[in-house]
């Protein structure tokens, strides 16, 4: 039988991902605050959930993709929330990136009440999400995973369990830490070769080919040469999301000095009031420093 899965958060990341969840045959029941994006999902073959009760009512399978810590504490725990409504035995997927310490509390709250926790963060951007091609790191119980590796495959290309409960969120807040240095590094030389006149495009696709190269490069190198910044994943939710990383590897006594000097220019960026620009926005902080500001 298909799993019926309650999705609640429709945002840039969630919105495609339960659909695909539509296109791969599963029940998906979504909930989100700004009802136009239910719609959006009903139109596709989903069904709308008018509260977070509604959508997990029955449901095999949870999955929530919200902003922050505080989100998923409040849609979990909450009066209406998933632990007043939820049945005994369904899965609990969190999708958000969220501190990994929180993540831990919260799947042994949830497993209190019989849901089986798996907190799986995601890494790919919009586009990933649109092609079912996300990077999954999930902690949990094994046997938890492999239940429900159906739905991971919807959405997912490498979907890797890396340990216990709060092992995905550390692993991904490890994942933030290189992207966010990746993208000040290619906001820096991009600044660099324009400053020299040099024919950016083929550049960067001589850079591509060799060690420089990454997805980074791949992805968010043309958007920067074009400034065009529409988020495919927001400034300020990588700001949150190197604030846990920073805090966490304070915790551990580890060192990241080049990680902080990355996480001090995004917060500049979002204090600027560019907090909505995607994250290969960073490129704005490179050009005032420089006194190279686009008009």
């Amino acid at each position: 039988m298909s799993k019926t899965i309650a999705f609640i958060g429709l945002g840039i990341m969630g919105l495609p991902m339960a659909k695909n969840l539509v296109n791969a045959g599963f029940t998906v029941r979504g909930y989100n605050r700004s009802p136009e994006k239910v719609a959006d999902l009903a139109a596709a073959g989903g069904q709308a959930a008018g509260t977070i009760a509604e959508a997990v009512d029955g449901a095999d399978v949870i999955i929530t993709m919200v902003p922050d810590s505080p989100d998923v504490e409040d849609v979990l725990t909450g009066d209406e929330g998933i632990l007043a409504h939820a049945k005994a035995g369904a899965y609990w997927i969190d999708n958000s990136t969220i501190r990994p310490d929180v993540a831990k509390n919260l799947s042994a709250q949830a497993a209190q009440k019989g849901l089986k926790p798996l907190d799986a963060p995601v890494s790919g951007g919009e586009a990933g999400a649109i092609n079912g091609a996300l990077s999954i790191m999930v902690g949990g119980d094994k046997g938890d995973f492999d239940a429900v590796s159906d739905v991971f495959d919807a959405v997912g290309k490498t979907i890797v369990l890396v340990g216990p409960s709060g092992s995905g969120q550390t692993v991904k807040a490890a994942n933030q830490l290189i992207v966010a240095g990746n993208i000040e590094l290619l906001a820096e030389a991009v600044v660099f070769l324009e400053a020299y006149g040099v024919e950016t495009t083929s550049a960067l696709q001589v850079l591509g080919g060799g060690l420089a190269g990454s997805k980074v490069l791949d992805q968010k190198g043309q958007k920067m040469l074009d400034r065009s910044f529409d988020p495919g994943f927001r400034l300020e939710l990588h700001h949150k999301d190197m604030g846990i990383v920073t805090a966490a590897a304070r915790e551990a006594g580890v060192a990241i000095p080049l990680g902080s000097a990355v996480a001090q220019l995004v917060a500049s960026t979002v204090q600027q009031g560019n907090g909505g620009l995607d994250h290969s926005g960073l490129l704005t902080v490179v050009e005032q420093l420089s006194g190279k500001n686009q008009d």
